[in-house]
């Protein structure tokens, strides 16, 4: 490097040729900032577009299959050189044509999955390709570590290809390849370690503990009415009261009504199981399944019939005038229409369109209106279903009684 003293000689002797390098100094400046900032710019738009819309685990995975690649290409390169004896720009050009393959092959399978959400054939050929490589860039290896490198290099590559199309294909598909049937969370809740619900400790030992009373009551039932020896009956009631006293002490069942619901919605479920063998369940794929009758419901007497279809609920309304009240006005009397159709329910009494009118002061369209509705709840249905399961005369004191042969006999007030 020259002195300051020889560069101070060199102007004053040269002072031509001094003022030319310092142009071209300047031009050489002016064009390496040009270059940098046109550089700047361009890795400014690839990342913008390429870069920023994706996930960070997205680019990660590019970075490292990009080394992992170059460490495979650096391979191929002294593989060619080596072993093809390849030289100059003819190992240049055909040194990596393999791994141009393997991202051509790559790009292509990741468009078939965007497309057809499927990679395909291109995607067998990437592994295809990646363990090509890895087997030749491992051939030209001069030592056992080396070979498992070069082997491992291009597979490393692959598999974070492949992570990467996971990825992709659960954002297209919204579902994963496969759902594993043995997994560590399944395992858990069959050995009863874990809860496949999201409930807590308290929520799990208060229903294990109503449970134990609701089975502990079916089973002393079914004691009694087997006829089971005092001995058994005295060991199963015992039983009912420790469970039903463990029940009150743990689980608030004496003051909370919703553990109370729980409770006896269990015992009703118990003690109802043989039902279920005569349950009639209609499939939502049968053709007219309205059109076939329930066996285990008789048809109904003809003057039966004709009550149960509500007759007198077709009739015409002689009173044409317009029933106008206000909103406060039809939710009384609709309370008020509620109120007496309950009590006489409670009675066993399953009133008529004109008896609810008569009761409350409504029109016969608003009681029907009402009537259609309150009719199909289970404790009114439950009434009109006795119409015709008893035997002999059936009377629920609102319609008229009809004997065996459906003939009317008397009128109940």
């Amino acid at each position: 490097m020259p002195t300051f003293e020889e560069i101070t000689a060199f102007i004053t002797e040269k002072p031509l040729a001094t003022a030319v390098i310092a142009l071209l100094s300047l031009v050489g400046l002016v064009l390496a900032v040009l270059v940098l900032r046109i550089a700047w710019r361009a890795l400014s738009w690839v990342f913008t577009r390429y870069v920023a819309p994706r996930p960070i685990e997205d680019v990660l995975t590019i970075v490292a299959a990009s080394i992992a690649t170059g460490v495979s290409a650096q391979g191929m390169w002294r593989f060619s050189e080596d072993v093809l004896d390849l030289d100059g720009p003819l190992r240049l050009l055909l040194f990596a044509f393999i791994e141009v393959a393997i991202i051509t092959s790559a790009v292509r399978a990741r468009r078939n999955m965007r497309e057809n959400f499927s990679a395909g054939i291109d995607g067998i050929a990437v592994w295809a390709l990646t363990c090509l490589t890895a087997v030749l860039s491992s051939m030209d290896a001069r030592s056992l570590p080396e070979a498992v490198f070069r082997l491992a290099a291009p597979l490393v590559a692959a598999w974070l290809w492949e992570r990467g199309m996971a990825i992709e294909r659960h954002r297209i598909r919204g579902t994963g390849r496969i759902n594993w049937r043995l997994t560590p969370e399944r395992l858990m809740v069959r050995l009863g370690v874990a809860e496949v619900s999201d409930r807590t400790a308290s929520e799990v030992d208060a229903h294990r503990r109503l449970t134990r009373v609701a089975l502990a009551a079916k089973k002393a039932k079914a004691l009694r009415e087997a006829g089971a020896p005092d001995r058994k009956m005295r060991a199963a009631l015992a039983k009912l009261d420790k469970a039903m006293d463990q029940a009150v002490e743990h689980t608030g069942l004496a003051v909370d009504p919703a553990r109370q619901e729980a409770l006896l919605a269990q015992i009703a479920a118990l003690y109802n199981t043989s039902a279920l063998i005569d349950a009639d369940p209609r499939v939502p794929w049968e053709p007219q399944a309205d059109h076939h009758p329930v066996p285990a419901r008789p048809a109904l007497p003809p003057a039966l019939a004709e009550l149960v279809d509500d007759e007198d609920e077709d009739a015409a309304v002689l009173d044409t005038t317009p029933h106008v009240v206000s909103t406060a006005e039809r939710a009384a009397l609709m309370r008020a229409a509620r109120e007496y159709w309950d009590r006489q329910i409670s009675k066993g009494i399953v009133p008529r369109t004109v008896d609810i009118a008569q009761e409350i002061g409504i029109p016969l369209g608003t009681a029907r209106e009402y009537r259609a509705l309150w009719k199909l709840e289970p404790q009114a249905h439950a009434l009109i279903e006795a119409l015709y399961q008893q035997h002999g005369i059936v009377d629920t004191g609102a319609f008229p009684a009809i004997a065996d042969d459906g003939r009317v006999l008397t009128t109940k007030s």
